[in-house]
């Protein structure tokens, strides 16, 4: 395959993108040969070509590619606020391309309701499902000691510091009832000793529940750092370059951030990025 690496480590696995044969075990998120062209200015723009993806349950999956790539465009397909041109999205074993109110989804800034305190930000979802007020605010106290946001449960969100208010977008997200969460550069806001603090808490509270998560991020260390399996996207029209299943044990500790072989498998994803560049 074109710009695949010619890689010898044995710490870590590359495969072949997904295609499009299947499993007895369904994935609980598929995109399935997704091709997306918008026009502009008069052109079309071919953003997404033959675009496959796996997420198998309690994964933590990451999307790593080059700015405007594509990989927001993605999360609207699967979303089911944007149509493919082709392909499908799959849930489950089912079809659901277009459908919305599937997945639990965290945007790049927090999206807190300005009047809406940190508790009714966070029960929110339970409270849309129809759970009971007693109950909802019962559960919600648990995530919310969990946070760390014992205290600030009835701040509003201008008064909280940037990761607070990420943590906190982070727990209404985990109160959806929907098993996908799909997180788009959930950290990019922040300076890089927040970011690292909540790379270190999205990762505690991940290990202990094990949700099924895609993420987007441009952050090599931070997809490496969190996630089990690693798509590198090419430029557009984007395809899927590489699937890297990440090697490192769980729990996985922030000191593997300066193992050899982490340092390796990075540097090796900035160099096949570095090349996408060099086409644009």
């Amino acid at each position: 395959m074109e710009n695949q690496l010619d890689l010898t480590h044995e710490q870590y696995k590359i495969n072949q993108p997904d295609s499009q044969t299947h499993n007895s075990t369904s994935p609980v998120l598929e995109a399935r040969g997704i091709r997306k062209s918008f026009r502009e200015r008069k052109q079309e723009v071919h953003v997404l070509d033959d675009l496959s993806i796996k997420v198998q349950p309690g994964q933590f999956v990451s999307i790593i590619g080059p700015s405007g790539s594509g990989k927001s465009t993605l999360f609207h397909i699967i979303g089911g606020l944007t149509a493919p041109d082709a392909g499908s999205i799959w849930m489950d074993g089912r079809e659901v391309t277009g459908q919305k109110g599937l997945i639990a989804y965290m945007p790049q800034q927090p999206a807190l309701f300005p009047w809406r305190t940190v508790e009714d930000n966070v029960l929110l979802p339970r409270e849309l499902a129809g759970m009971s007020g007693e109950q909802a605010r019962e559960e919600t106290q648990l995530w919310i000691d969990r946070a760390g946001l014992t205290g600030f449960e009835k701040a509003y969100p201008h008064t909280l510091s940037g990761g607070m208010q990420q943590r906190a977008a982070f727990l209404r997200a985990m109160m959806s009832p929907h098993e996908v969460m799909c997180l788009d550069e959930p950290f990019s806001a922040l300076d890089a000793l927040t970011r690292s603090d909540m790379q270190r808490w999205l990762l505690d509270i991940w290990e202990e529940h094990r949700r099924s998560v895609l993420m987007i991020t441009h952050h090599i260390e931070e997809a490496l750092l969190l996630s089990d399996v690693v798509y590198v996207m090419s430029s557009r029209p984007a395809s899927i370059l590489q699937k890297i299943e990440v090697p490192f044990p769980r729990p996985r500790l922030e000191h593997i951030t300066a193992d050899p072989s982490f340092l390796t498998l990075k540097h090796d994803i900035s160099e096949m990025l570095r090349e996408e560049l060099k086409k644009r």
